[in-house]
């Protein structure tokens, strides 16, 4: 999740406006009470979520409350949702691209509050294995360490990085995931070298980020793979050198791109949630 600290807060048309700073909660005090809001609530796999009133508790001890400005939507939400994480616990407030204002911060986060980067387990509590939402008592578990399906969330400070106040949150917000994952994986894990040539499956938000990533290290060319050729417009202008619809092919598009690269692709990043994907561009 990525915050401003509380010098500013979002407005209804979209403008920051002034405002205090923010609270720093210690044990004992009785003014930093619990928040009652808006989540969208997930009950159970394949279900539609439920938008209800929760209670969001104060931070304790290295954690920070919230406003939630901005969430985007992962597919990754929606997989949980559909019963692709097993291990997913109800009732649970999903979301994990946020965006925010931080409303009061507990003990000694300041300390360490600019160096925090964005990171996330799917755990469904707190580091101390409580949880900080509930509904009229009963717990609500967290999701990813940020549950951003919520006006106001509570994260432990490893989950958060400080941002530009400039920063529009409602764009900013889709860095927690969508960008980062495909940027990230293209720089810093396949570490794309200058004149190689990339191969990117699905042009979806992590596919387009993955294709900007391609093109700033300097790849010679960057093939960009979808059913939906509406995309391939804003892929060229991103960074994709040739864009291919396998419903277009006469032939298995890992042999379409295998002509195409003369032998093979240097590089593949398979941004669609396929398995067959990754086992037939690893054939060729």
């Amino acid at each position: 999740m990525e915050l401003t600290r509380g010098s500013a807060r979002w407005a209804q048309n979209g403008r920051r406006q002034a405002c205090r700073t923010p609270k720093i909660c210690t044990p004992g005090r009785e003014d930093f009470n619990v928040i009652k809001c808006r989540a969208a609530v997930a009950y159970e796999f394949k279900k539609p979520l439920v938008v209800q009133e929760i209670e969001v508790a104060p931070p304790k001890a290295h954690e920070i409350r919230v406003k939630v400005c901005a969430s985007g939507i992962c597919h990754t939400d929606d997989h949980a949702l559909s019963g692709g994480m097993a291990s997913l616990n109800f009732p649970v407030v999903l979301g994990h691209e946020g965006a925010g204002i931080v409303e009061s911060v507990g003990e000694g986060v300041f300390k360490k509050f600019s160096q925090e980067i964005i990171v996330g387990k799917n755990v469904g509590l707190m580091l101390d294995k409580t949880s900080r939402f509930s509904i009229k008592g009963k717990m609500i578990h967290h999701f990813m360490s940020t549950s951003t399906f919520t006006e106001y969330t509570v994260v432990d400070e490893f989950a958060i990085c400080r941002i530009d106040k400039r920063a529009p949150l409602d764009q900013v917000c889709l860095i927690g995931c969508g960008f980062s994952t495909g940027y990230g994986t293209v720089l810093n894990t396949a570490k794309v070298q200058p004149r190689s040539s990339c191969v990117v499956f699905g042009l979806g938000g992590i596919g387009m980020s993955a294709v900007m990533a391609c093109k700033v290290a300097g790849a010679r060319q960057i093939i960009g793979v979808d059913i939906n050729p509406t995309k391939f417009p804003k892929a060229k202008e991103l960074g994709c050198t040739d864009c291919v619809n396998p419903k277009d092919c006469s032939k298995p598009i890992h042999e379409v791109i295998t002509e195409m690269t003369d032998g093979g692709a240097d590089y593949g990043f398979e941004c669609v949630g396929k398995v067959d994907v990754v086992v037939r561009f690893r054939s060729y």
